[in-house]
């Protein structure tokens, strides 16, 4: 059976995120309200409104210990530290302050730098469609924190995909495409559904280690949709500009030919 055909590993440019997706394992994004219907059964979507539990989310170090607990399950500051090379005063005090504003809890057992935390939510959305206009600012920025942390780091390891395991060299998922579709609203929420329910099949496997098969690799797919509006605002096939002189004014004549040419 040949292999199957192979994307080209690139990233398609992105303007700065409107809604920010945020915590990696189980992110979500979609600058239409409508979006979240998607969102129901034991995916637990939690939506931000709070513009200081917006900004807690704007630190690297806090980051980095939502998606070491996605991928962990649960976690000591100790063994954080050991994870992210932050020292274990560091991982408490960021573990604290994620838990004041209940993105982490304590998961039970132990004292001290020793008790274990877990993630409270599968998934994370912020939009920056605020009344408040303090609460839409910090959205933006979370958003734009997001958008150049993502996109960093999907460069990097496409640019560095040489130095994956030799069994994953090579598989029609990873890398990148740039598709352009022509697509209603109402078609571009419909194939926004499709893709999110593709990748809630494993759900599951979020926050449980325990549930992964063996020779699972995580893979963050991020997903970047937005409109052309250049295009969108070229004339289609029959319509011209009204400034531009209308042949029928002068005439027509057959490609190729001229009113001038001799017979």
């Amino acid at each position: 059976m040949p292999d199957a055909p192979r994307q080209p590993e690139a990233v398609a440019g992105a303007a700065a995120a409107d809604v920010a997706a945020t915590a990696h394992a189980g992110a979500t994004a979609g600058a239409d309200p409508s979006a979240e219907s998607v969102f129901t059964g034991d995916l637990a979507l939690h939506k931000i409104t709070d513009a200081r539990a917006m900004r807690a989310l704007a630190h690297p170090v806090r980051i980095a210990l939502l998606e070491a607990l996605a991928h962990a399950g649960t976690l000591t500051a100790t063994q954080a530290s050991e994870l992210l090379g932050e020292s274990p005063a560091n991982c408490a005090f960021h573990l604290r302050t994620l838990g004041k504003y209940g993105y982490v809890v304590e998961a039970g057992g132990g004292k001290g730098r020793e008790r274990p935390w877990r993630r409270v939510h599968a998934a994370l959305q912020i939009s920056s469609e605020q009344e408040d206009p303090l609460v839409a600012a910090a959205a933006r920025e979370v958003g734009d924190y997001w958008l150049d942390m993502t996109l960093g780091r999907a460069r990097s390891s496409l640019l560095l995909r040489g130095s994956r395991p030799a069994e994953w060299q090579h598989n029609i998922l990873l890398g990148g495409s740039d598709q352009l579709v022509y697509l209603t609203r109402q078609e571009a929420n419909e194939l926004g559904a499709e893709m999110y329910r593709l990748y809630r099949r494993y759900d599951d496997r979020v926050d449980h280690p325990e549930r992964r098969p063996d020779g699972a690799m995580p893979i963050e797919v991020v997903t970047l949709a937005y409109p052309l509006l250049h295009l969108a605002g070229w004339p289609g096939p029959g319509e011209h500009d009204p400034g531009d002189p209308d042949p029928s004014e002068h005439g027509t004549s057959e490609p190729g030919t001229s009113e001038h040419d001799p017979e």
